[in-house]
């Protein structure tokens, strides 16, 4: 099954195109970075693969669903989503563990019944991606890194077929970046992670397990293909319109400097 498919998809609002002609596909077992600068178009995009926008002309299917001939909160129970959009929403005093919780019930905050064996669950999972300590803690004393990687848990806990990471390394300091690279880096290596879709515009958090890039300017796709493909300094410098150095980091990443 298809993950996604943006088919000549269009978005026009006020008489100006914000997204033009996007032929896009996720195939299933494919893990995708979205590259590009602010303004680019990235998070028009994401607000329609969530049914937030519609396209106003094209082709949209999500998880083998047909926008206009499915129903979208049914579709959205199967995506998992962090944004800082999000963040914004959470309560600021509910511990931890029930934030993660909610993500079962697609709610901020809890207002249904929950059992025991669901509390130990968000429990479990919070442990798996190296957040046990954080058990009790209420949000607002957490860290950047660590309220991002609570929000990942809270995603992961509905079982999401598909995993949109919106610049989760967004306002992180060197290290709890690296931190949290890592913490998605053993969240993809269990049996059942969801097919990632990882949103940026630093090229030195595209981690080598996202084997595919796309890359978008001015509301249209400049290139899209395999990561060893499109992370090369002859097509960076032509995305980027401005003379750039490469960096090499450790495990095959690069860090783009403008010259």
């Amino acid at each position: 099954m298809e993950i996604l498919a943006f088919e000549q998809v269009q978005f026009i609002r006020q008489q100006k195109a914000l997204l033009q002609e996007i032929d896009w596909r996720i195939e299933a077992g494919e893990d995708w970075a979205v590259l590009g600068l602010n303004g680019a178009g990235k998070s028009l995009m994401l607000n329609m693969i969530s049914g937030n926008l519609w396209p106003s002309s094209g082709k949209l299917t999500v998880l083998g669903e047909v926008f206009g001939r499915t129903s979208i909160p049914d579709l959205t129970k199967r995506i998992g989503w962090v944004s800082q959009s999000l963040q914004e929403r959470i309560h600021r005093e509910e511990q931890a563990e029930y934030i993660v919780l909610s993500g079962k019930f697609a709610s901020i905050g809890i207002y249904q019944k929950y059992t025991i064996a669901e509390l130990d669950e968000a429990k479990q999972l919070m442990a798996s991606l190296g957040a046990k300590k954080l058990i009790g803690k209420v949000y607002q004393v957490l860290s950047q890194g660590e309220k991002q990687l609570i929000l990942i848990a809270r995603a992961l806990m509905a079982k999401p077929e598909l995993l949109i990471l919106d610049e989760p390394c967004n306002g992180l300091d060197l290290f709890a970046r690296e931190d949290l690279l890592s913490r998605i880096k053993e969240m993809k290596r269990t049996a059942d992670a969801p097919s990632l879709l990882y949103v940026t515009h630093h090229t030195e958090e595209i981690l080598p397990l996202l084997n595919h890039v796309l890359m978008i300017r001015d509301g249209k796709i400049f290139k899209q293909g395999k990561r060893e493909e499109l992370l090369q300094e002859k097509v960076l410098n032509d995305f980027y319109q401005r003379p750039i150095t490469i960096h090499e980091m450790s495990d095959d990443r690069l860090m783009v400097i403008p010259k």
